[in-house]
C-alpha cells in the first residue's frame, strides 16, 4: 500500500526512534503538531505498520519496517556486516579534507566505541559529507546508510549528532549480533 508524504514522514521517524515513544515525542522529531501526527499513527496502527507496545506509546511493526522495501538481512549478512575490515576498507575519520586523524573503526563495533572518542567536529565533518551512510552502506547495511540519511536530514549537530549516531548504530549492531546468534544456535540445534 502506498503512504502520502506525511505518513512515510511519521514512519520514518518511528523507524529511526526505534524504541516506543509518546506521540508528543514523535510530532517534534518530525516537526509537525501534535493533532496532525496523532491522526497519522492512528491511520499507520489500523494498517497494522505501527503498534501500541505501552499505553501512550508506539512503535513500528515488521510490517511497517517492510514497508520501506529493504532486503531481509540473513544471519550470513549480519555475519558480513559485522566482520572486521582491512584497514583500507576501514572507516576513516577525518578533521577536514586532507586533515587525518589517525582514528579508524574497523567494523560497527569499533565504529561505536570511536564515534564516542572523535572530536564532534569530525562527527559533523562526515555526517555533512554523507560519509557515514556512504560506508554503512558500502560494508552491506544499506538499512543503517538509509537511517543515518534521515538524521542528517534532521539536521542534529554536536553531541545530540554523535548520540543519535551513536544510538543507531548500537541498536543496529545489537540486532545484527542478534539475527547472526539466532542462525549460529538454529545450526547447532540440527547437528
Amino acid at each position: 500500500m502506498k503512504l502520502s508524504p506525511v505518513k512515510r514522514l511519521v514512519l520514518e521517524t518511528m523507524w529511526v526512534l526505534d524504541k516506543p515513544a509518546k506521540a508528543v515525542k514523535i510530532a517534534e522529531e518530525v516537526g509537525l503538531g501534535f493533532p496532525s501526527v496523532m491522526m497519522h499513527i492512528i491511520g499507520l496502527t489500523r494498517m497494522g505498520y505501527v503498534m501500541t507496545l505501552e499505553k501512550g506509546r508506539y512503535i513500528i511493526t515488521e510490517k511497517g519496517k517492510s514497508a520501506f522495501g529493504f532486503p531481509e538481512i540473513s544471519g550470513e549478512k549480519a555475519q558480513q556486516i559485522l566482520e572486521y575490515l582491512p584497514a583500507e576498507k576501514s572507516f576513516h575519520f577525518y578533521a577536514d579534507i586532507g586533515k587525518p586523524l589517525n582514528v579508524f573503526a574497523t567494523n560497527l563495533q569499533d565504529f561505536c566505541d570511536k564515534i564516542l572518542k572523535v572530536d564532534v567536529s569530525s562527527i559533523e565533518f562526515h555526517t555533512d559529507r554523507g560519509d557515514f551512510e556512504a560506508w554503512f552502506t558500502a560494508i552491506g547495511d544499506i538499512e543503517l546508510g538509509r537511517k543515518t540519511l534521515l538524521i542528517k536530514e534532521r539536521k542534529a549537530t554536536g553531541e545530540e549528532l554523535r548520540n543519535r549516531l551513536y544510538e543507531t548504530v548500537k541498536r543496529r549492531c545489537d540486532e545484527l549480533l542478534k539475527i547472526r546468534h539466532e542462525v549460529v544456535s538454529s545450526n547447532q540445534t540440527r547437528t
